[in-house]
């Protein structure tokens, strides 16, 4: 797929990817620009060469996830029922890539530092909220979907994502996260799409997006 996070990109946001983990799970109010070195394993020189103040560091970190939200396909062609089931599996790898990195840790800091930054991000999140309650109001009008609170499935992905890729639920229920995943990609499929047109969906084509996904996560355990 191709929006995925894993794309080569300007050597900034290369450094900005290795803070990611850092921030996300620490927070960034204590970091001081040598920390901030430290991690993305580079000089202070050359971070300074890069950034000039931690502001343009976090400033930077919620571009790197504006930019990936943005970056989203634009449907081949509405007409085509073939773009339902492509747009469902770009939908769903991004999901599962922005629960798994965007933490409330993160999100309560930026509110309280940097508001403005936190206004930004929030926008986007919204903005892309909105653009897949189109997207399955078009498919449920073009009677690819089923009939279902969209919204709710909005609230699911937040909430079923957050709960089932966690350590602590995989120890519990002796699963890993490649069959989670799997198993929740299935039944929001199930849940969205009619019977008689769960074949526009190659099942085969999200395999590389949870693969990705799952090598991420093993390797921050």
């Amino acid at each position: 797929m191709s929006n995925a996070m894993s794309v080569e990109t300007d050597p900034k946001t290369k450094l900005l990817k290795k803070l990611i983990s850092t921030v996300m799970n620490d927070g960034f109010q204590q970091l001081k620009m040598d920390d901030i070195a430290k991690v993305m394993s580079v000089s202070r020189a050359t971070l300074y060469k890069n950034f000039s103040s931690k502001e343009e560091v976090i400033a930077g970190v919620v571009h790197v996830f504006i930019d990936y939200i943005e970056r989203l396909d634009e449907r081949v062609s509405e007409e085509e029922e073939e773009s339902f089931g492509i747009w469902y599996q770009q939908l769903f790898e991004q999901s599962i890539m922005l629960v798994g990195r965007i933490t409330d840790v993160f999100l309560a800091e930026l509110q309280s530092v940097y508001p403005a930054l936190y206004d930004q991000l929030k926008d986007t999140l919204t903005k892309r909220e909105q653009q897949i309650l189109d997207f399955y109001r078009d498919g449920e009008n073009k009677g690819v979907f089923n009939a279902i609170n969209a919204k709710f499935l909005l609230v699911q992905d937040n909430l079923v994502l957050r709960e089932i890729i966690t350590t602590k639920y995989l120890v519990v229920n002796q699963m890993t996260i490649q069959q989670v995943l799997w198993d929740y990609y299935q039944l929001k499929k199930i849940q969205l799409f009619k019977a008689n047109k769960l074949s526009i969906v190659d099942d085969a084509k999200i395999g590389p997006a949870i693969d990705h996904f799952v090598d991420k996560f093993n390797r921050a355990l």
